[in-house]
């Protein structure tokens, strides 16, 4: 940081008391703070709360009027936008979880963004950079949060810090040495006014980079004019730092990586996550040949075109983790067999209008599903043939219906799962139970 930061003996309220609110009050605990933790639940939502830290449930925008602080810490799920957050920062200045973890971290961080695939890209770096013998921790909004690593006995050298859009919302002074920009496409728009508000966020991943820094960047993405020394990679064109056609990954025309040989990793999508791993831990100083032995046997978590079973000469492909048009997309995109999709959820006011031409490219029907069901299967209609169901096991049974010997039965919703599930991984889970109970 360029100016000292001290909160000895100050007064820090963080909104929310999930895991990221805990965090981030018992690290501001820790540096000296007198801290209060606010949540919109009631008193059962503080159970796991540090001692000395003064708890008030059930909040609401009335209790702003008599609010002081001198620093609001907010938690990445809470709508920064929204008029009770707004109403309580103009009584203090407002900072994430995130950014205050980051004032405290003397280590160095390869941030990770982008609509999709920043998971896989944010494990993948952390194994390279654990074999490299510098921790490597995955944290932020994927692993735990940056507050709670902070708290550990032993502090990594170096991180691999998943950064959603809600979480740079609020960054002042986060510094990645080695940033990567993955893909940019439409997604909550049910938080953001506009798509140019949303892509915005995004983009102060590179707020405080300098000329020294690195940002690795997917070939042909429009990020703007930044200082950052400018890295790129690319599935499609050759003119990319770093290329890969899916079996290989090349470095200026060099083999650094045989995917299908030396990792579990397949699919144009993570090939492109790969190379933007690889690409960043060697703008960060790591020997390239220890990157095979980090990456060996490494396969992609849960819920993300992960093959259920085969039953019948049809596969099943759980990709629950697809909560947005992009990642319904590169997944579509990334099959070699005639597809029936499955798709639907929550409406969070997408334009699914792009999806036809893919859509007709790869899939031989759609099923939908769920809240959108019906305006999704208008549109899909147009494409292929469609069918509307309610729930997911409705869905299931008609796409093995549909499904010919050879096909692949796809779940890859297109949108959030907030309609009937607690959240994409369950939506994944019941999935998964259904397509073992067929016989």
């Amino acid at each position: 940081m360029n100016d000292p930061f001290s909160i000895l003996d100050k007064h820090v309220a963080v909104f929310g008391a999930g895991r990221s609110g805990r965090a981030a009050a018992a690290l501001a605990q820790r540096e000296g703070a007198i801290v209060s933790i606010w949540d919109q639940g009631g008193p059962e939502v503080f159970e796991k709360v540090p001692r000395g830290i003064e708890i008030h449930p059930k909040f609401t925008e009335a209790d702003a009027e008599n609010f002081t602080a001198d620093l609001i810490v907010i938690s990445p799920g809470i709508d920064t936008f929204s008029p009770l957050v707004k109403a309580f920062s103009k009584k203090a200045p407002l900072i994430g979880e995130t950014e205050l973890a980051s004032k405290y971290y003397t280590g160095g961080i390869i941030g990770i963004t982008g609509t999709n695939g920043k998971t896989t890209t944010t494990e993948l770096v952390s194994l390279i950079l654990k074999q490299a013998g510098l921790g490597g921790t995955p944290c932020g909004n994927y692993g735990a949060p940056l507050s709670e690593i902070l708290l550990a006995p032993n502090v990594p050298a170096a991180i691999a810090l998943e950064l959603s859009s809600f979480q740079l919302e609020t960054i002042e002074n986060l510094r990645p040495r080695v940033s990567i920009w993955l893909n940019f496409a439409p997604d909550h728009m049910d938080r953001y006014p506009t798509v140019e508000d949303y892509k915005n966020a995004k983009l102060r991943i590179f707020k405080n980079q300098l000329h020294e820094d690195a940002m690795v960047v997917r070939h042909g993405e429009d990020i703007g004019n930044q200082l950052a020394k400018l890295i790129t990679f690319s599935t499609e064109s050759r003119a990319a730092d770093f290329f890969s056609d899916g079996v290989t990954i090349t470095h200026q025309g060099r083999i650094l990586l045989d995917l299908e040989a030396e990792t579990c990793l397949r699919g144009l999508h993570n090939a492109e996550n790969a190379m933007a791993a690889m690409a960043a831990c060697m703008a960060y100083g790591i020997d390239p040949t220890i990157i095979p032995d980090a990456l060996q046997g490494y396969a992609p978590p849960a819920h993300r075109c992960e093959l259920i079973r085969t039953l019948d000469g049809v596969e099943y492909l759980n990709d629950s983790k697809a909560t947005n048009i992009h990642a319904l997309e590169s997944a579509l995109r990334s099959q070699d067999r005639p597809v029936v999709l499955i798709a639907g959820g929550k409406d969070k006011g997408l334009d699914y209008a792009p999806m036809i031409p893919v859509l007709r490219k790869q899939a031989i029907s759609a099923i939908t599903f769920g809240q959108i069901a019906r305006p999704l299967a208008r549109i899909f209609a147009t494409a292929v043939p469609t069918t509307a169901v309610t729930t997911i096991e409705e869905a299931i049974h008609s796409a093995r219906s549909l499904a010919p010997r050879g096909s692949t039965i796809l779940l890859s919703p297109g949108t959030s799962s907030f309609d009937q599930f607690n959240g994409y991984e369950q939506r994944g889970d019941t999935f998964r139970d259904l397509v073992h109970q067929l016989h």
